[in-house]
């Protein structure tokens, strides 16, 4: 299993994870496109529903990965800026933790607008890579560690300009909410492998694990919006 795979399912699996997906699963209607599918959880989850759930993904690894994992899916390998759908097909658009490494979130969001039909609902969510929030001993390298990791991203902080990307298109009704993912225990641990950092920042978050002093939050920005014009 990949390190990003393994790191989904530990961020997926969390009771607060579960009932943030549950928030963006409102109002998408009956055909829903989710982009950036990864292992394809939320398409099956709103296939058991009676959604018909169109999981897309430019990595094919993952697109196998997610029709294995649930056969009852529909899944395609595209980029996020072309997908394999007629203009106004859909009535939900559902992109998590994905706009930051897109090439061009922009036209990601313009093809959201191209696929819904009149009065489809986009809902976008992901984290600012600047806002995880981390205890530690030795704030300053925590700090160093937390940017350094974002600056390695295509778009760190595009999850503070997802209502501007919305309103940019043409969306009404734009919303954004903050729901923050805390975590005090060692599930945290692969998150803060991910980050990167030095064997001894790790080490002393593993030995907080341990001796229950751990403290990490992630905020995760969740910005939905209404598609006023129908396909463009």
């Amino acid at each position: 299993m990949s390190t990003l795979l393994t790191l989904l399912d530990a961020l997926d699996d969390r009771p607060q994870a579960v009932d943030l997906r549950e928030r963006t699963y409102e109002a998408l209607g009956d055909t829903v496109v989710d982009v950036g599918c990864g292992s394809g959880r939320a398409v099956g989850e709103l296939a058991a529903r009676g959604v018909r759930a169109i999981g897309v993904d430019a990595d094919p690894a993952m697109v196998s990965t997610a029709a294995a994992r649930w056969p009852g899916g529909e899944f395609h390998i595209a980029d996020a800026g072309a997908l394999p759908l007629a203009g106004g097909s859909v009535t939900g658009y559902r992109a998590d933790k994905v706009l930051h490494v897109v090439p061009d979130p922009a036209r990601a969001v313009a093809e959201a607008c191209r696929v819904l039909a009149r009065g489809g609902r986009a809902v976008l969510t992901g984290q600012d890579w600047d806002t995880i929030v981390v205890d530690s001993d030795d704030p300053v390298r925590t700090r160093r560690i937390v940017h350094t990791r974002a600056d390695g991203m295509p778009h760190p902080r595009i999850a503070r300009r997802y209502r501007n990307l919305l309103l940019d298109h043409g969306f009404t009704d734009v919303t954004v909410e903050v729901r923050t993912l805390v975590w005090t225990d060692a599930a945290a641990l692969p998150v803060l492998a991910n980050l990167g950092g030095d064997g001894a920042w790790l080490a002393e978050q593993t030995a907080r694990a341990r001796e229950d002093r751990l403290f990490v939050a992630v905020p995760i920005f969740v910005a939905a919006g209404t598609n006023s014009g129908g396909s463009r």
